[in-house]
């Protein structure tokens, strides 16, 4: 299920990463994000509802130095002043994928997790898959079924 962002959501994700949202016509959004002490710089882009074969989603891309990720079907995200970063969610089945930027343009990304894995006591799992469970334990806040970015 595709959800709707807002040009709200669109300026709350450019408020937590302090940069400004500029828009790339009518359905994309690039914000980029810049930390001068490290010296580390990434740019996001939000592709609102694209048409893939009739159906439609939202992609997420992160160009960084060396890097390019993409979230695809995001279907939820997580705008956190207090952790400083915005983490994007995609679902599909029982597999979670999250994308993290930080307001320090870092950024990590964990794919198709199984909820065997976040539903998992984090202190019990090996600490690789540690990480990645606490990471994307913020989806637990969202039901897919109901989710709407305006919460």
């Amino acid at each position: 299920m595709v959800h709707e962002f807002t040009k709200e959501n669109i300026d709350a994700i450019a408020e937590i990463l302090q940069t400004q949202a500029k828009p790339l016509g009518n359905d994309v959004y690039r914000l980029e994000v810049v930390n001068e002490e490290e010296p580390r710089r990434l740019a996001l882009e939000i592709h609102l509802g694209l048409d893939v074969n009739g159906e439609r989603l939202n992609m997420v891309s992160v160009y960084a130095q060396n890097t390019f990720l993409q979230l695809h079907n995001c279907t939820a995200f997580i705008a956190s002043d207090m952790l400083k970063q915005v983490t994007f969610f995609g679902r599909q089945d029982d597999r979670t994928s999250g994308l993290i930027i930080e307001q320090g343009a870092g950024c990590s990304l964990y794919a198709n997790v199984s909820e065997t894995i976040l539903n998992s006591d984090f202190t019990q799992l090996p600490e690789d898959l540690m990480m990645c469970a606490i990471a994307l334990s913020l989806t637990e806040s969202i039901d897919p079924d109901s989710f709407s970015f305006d919460e």
